[in-house]
């Protein structure tokens, strides 16, 4: 998979902006604030319908503008495709193939295919579990597109019992009993949708593991041992974890009675105990919790390899995603720095941005732009 030209109008910075890209690495230079992140914000929204700096498509239109467009000349498995994005805030996105409106924007989810190391990637593993659900969830959708769906009918699922759970609280706080029937319908629905999305999840941390384990022991060169598992308000013990896949029939069992198990506290508390909301990635160094416990090198080292790990399994398993590198150089070390130029040189296409052209390493020759205040221009 590789862009070969990506055009954005009125998008974030810029008025209207054009890039012929090459098979190969590809640089964006330029000083901080100029716009290379924006440019590989656009590519990843190309393959999620999501930005990995917002929630919200609002902040990805340039100011005064009603509309921003993101358009994508592609080549998968020598096909060429034409993307076009029209990202619209309040309003359903309008997208195209090839010239063609596409009835259900979901049905383009994954077509372009990326991977992102960014220096915000430390997060994945010093920050709150948010994050690390976040990155399982995007590479989940990346890897089988249908899992928008079951997201997006979780999430619309959780906030509506969530009001119902705040209605049953007031009442039982008015000495009054709540009409919980409706309660045990979203209850069904939360079960049908978030335990598939928890299966979903399983599957997918042993797939990965393999490769997370194989390329931390690349990136840091150390005895060092690495390990992932999945921490669920699932199981019978609160955050027990589970390190085989069940099911989805026993996963769909196991939620449906700890509902009811937790019912009296959700209902007391008027917040949502049960769910893949609560559940976390437990990332290990050393079988101990990465988190607290791995230093500033080692966590750079983890949160590089699990990029890695994300490259080489969309890679093994269909076209090879496009490799974006966001101003990293800067942060690592030359045994990282030279681990990851090696790589950049061998994927189908890298899109590396940087402040500093020396940040890059000298091997890693590239196709150059510089961006300044919302213009490209090649060098």
């Amino acid at each position: 998979m590789r862009i070969d030209r990506l055009q954005v109008i009125d998008f974030r910075n810029y008025v209207e902006a054009e890039l012929e890209l090459a098979p190969g690495p590809n640089l964006l230079v330029g000083a901080n604030g100029q716009g290379k992140t924006n440019l590989v914000e656009a590519i990843g929204y190309l393959g999620t319908f999501a930005s990995h700096r917002v929630s919200s498509d609002l902040p990805l239109i340039r100011r005064t503008a009603e509309r921003a467009v993101v358009r994508a000349m592609c080549t998968n498995e020598d096909r060429g495709l034409l993307i076009e994005l029209e990202i619209t805030a309040g309003k359903a996105n309008r997208a195209r193939l090839n010239r063609a409106p596409v009835k259900r924007n979901r049905d383009l989810i994954g077509i372009v295919r990326s991977v992102l190391f960014a220096p915000e990637d430390l997060a994945l593993v010093k920050g709150d579990p948010g994050d690390r659900r976040r990155f399982l969830d995007d590479l989940l959708i990346l890897r089988y597109p249908r899992y928008a769906a079951t997201k997006a009918d979780f999430e619309r699922v959780l906030k509506q019992r969530n009001a119902l759970l705040k209605t049953a609280g007031m009442a039982r706080r008015a000495g009054r009993d709540g009409d919980l029937r409706t309660l045990d319908v979203w209850d069904a629905h939360l079960v049908e949708h978030g335990a598939e999305l928890v299966h979903g999840r399983l599957q997918l941390i042993g797939d990965l593991r393999p490769h997370f384990e194989a390329a931390y022991a690349g990136v840091s060169g150390a005895a060092d041992t690495v390990g992932m598992h999945y921490r669920t308000s699932l199981a019978d013990e609160p955050r027990q974890e589970i390190r085989d896949v069940p099911e989805l029939d026993a996963l769909r069992e196991m939620m449906t009675a700890r509902l009811a198990e937790v019912r009296s506290h959700e209902i007391d508390r008027a917040l949502p105990l049960v769910g893949p909301q609560r559940d976390e990635l437990v990332l290990e160094l050393d079988e101990f919790p990465a988190k607290g416990y791995a230093s500033h090198g080692q966590s750079w080292s983890i949160a590089l390899a699990l990029r890695l790990a994300s490259y080489e399994l969309l890679r093994a398993e269909g076209a090879e995603p496009i490799l974006m590198l966001d101003d990293v150089f800067a942060e690592l070390d030359a045994k990282r720095r030279a681990h990851l130029a090696d790589l950049a040189q061998r994927a189908e296409q890298t899109i590396i941005t940087a402040a500093v052209r020396d940040d890059v390493p000298p091997a890693l020759l590239a196709r150059t732009f510089e961006i300044r205040e919302g213009t490209v221009e090649l060098c």
